[in-house]
């Protein structure tokens, strides 16, 4: 078997992973399934390497990530009045398993998403280094970020994904993290800024899935608030020894033309605790493993958390 059809069949056995979850009720899964999915063929169609692929094709496989991250903002917003249902996703499996001899239009009046790149953890280390524009304060009057989300036939495309909380469960304790707010020198010139939030072992190895907030709500002065919560997706007592909780600070590059991580922050577990906690930001690449960790600025500009536990 070739390298593009094994890439194929994993694409489709991806898939029918994630539609299997969401027949099934388990909604967490199937978002997460659906979102690495969409990475994934995101990444092909902006791949300016040679590819198996043709233009035409890269265009239908961006037009299926959209429907997938279209299904994914569905099953989060309880009230959706315009909804991407299941059997219409259901309605894609023949693009996927044939993309190679696939040559109908395409069923659903949507585009491919925009041709923006968002970089996996890490990936900036290939890039070369942008030189940190040391401006004063980067302040400026309260306003609100531009809303730069594409609309889908009446729809938002939501790329970023907030998670419910869990059900409860006897002496055992639920997380939610308010993100109230990141102090940033240039705080005023970060463009579409939001945070990944994601739960690592020792080994930088994901417990959870992960979580991206939606855009920045305002900026004022050295910072950018974002108020607002994240469900950790397994109870507390069932994290191993070493965990921590990460948030990445990421921002949109216009000149370079991807969406990158500025900065980072970490909790470990001895610093859950209800209540305020104020934490340290650190120098980029994110370091999961904790190994070599470089303060961002000497300045006092922090990431301010507030913590709620739940016990059942």
């Amino acid at each position: 078997m070739s390298d593009v059809n094994k890439t194929i069949q994993k694409w489709h056995a991806s898939f029918t992973k994630g539609t299997d979850f969401d027949s099934w009720g388990q909604l967490v899964e199937a978002i997460d399934e659906y979102q690495i999915l969409a990475r994934q063929l995101q990444k092909e169609v902006q791949s300016t390497n040679p590819s198996d692929f043709t233009e035409d094709q890269k265009k239908t496989l961006g037009k299926f990530a959209t429907c997938l991250e279209m299904r994914s903002s569905a099953l989060q917003c309880t009230q959706s009045q315009e909804e991407f249902k299941l059997e219409d996703l259901k309605k894609l499996e023949i693009i996927i398993k044939s993309i190679l001899t696939y040559n109908k239009d395409f069923p659903f009046d949507v585009q491919p998403v925009p041709l923006r790149r968002i970089l996996a953890p890490g990936e900036e280390e290939n890039l070369e280094v942008e030189e940190e524009e040391d401006a004063a304060t980067g302040a400026g009057s309260p306003e609100s970020f531009p809303n730069r989300v594409p609309v889908l036939q009446g729809m938002v495309w939501l790329r970023r994904t907030l998670l419910p909380r869990l059900p409860s469960e006897p002496r055992m304790s639920l997380l939610t993290i308010k993100i109230d707010k990141i102090g940033l020198k240039d705080a005023g010139q970060c463009i579409d800024p939001y945070m990944t939030v994601s739960v690592k072992d020792l080994s930088g190895i994901d417990l959870n899935p992960v979580q991206d907030t939606p855009v920045a709500t305002r900026k004022e002065d050295t910072y950018i608030h974002f108020s607002v919560d994240i469900e950790i997706q397994r109870h507390i007592e069932r994290l191993p020894k070493g965990a921590a909780i990460f948030f990445e600070f990421k921002h949109y590059k216009p000149k370079k033309g991807f969406t990158s991580t500025k900065c980072f922050a970490f909790m470990e577990m001895d610093e859950i605790k209800p209540g305020p906690i104020v934490i340290e930001l650190y120098k980029k690449p994110t370091d999961f493993k904790r190994k070599k960790l470089q303060l961002l600025t000497k300045k006092p500009l922090y990431l301010h958390l507030h913590q709620t536990l739940h016990k059942d």
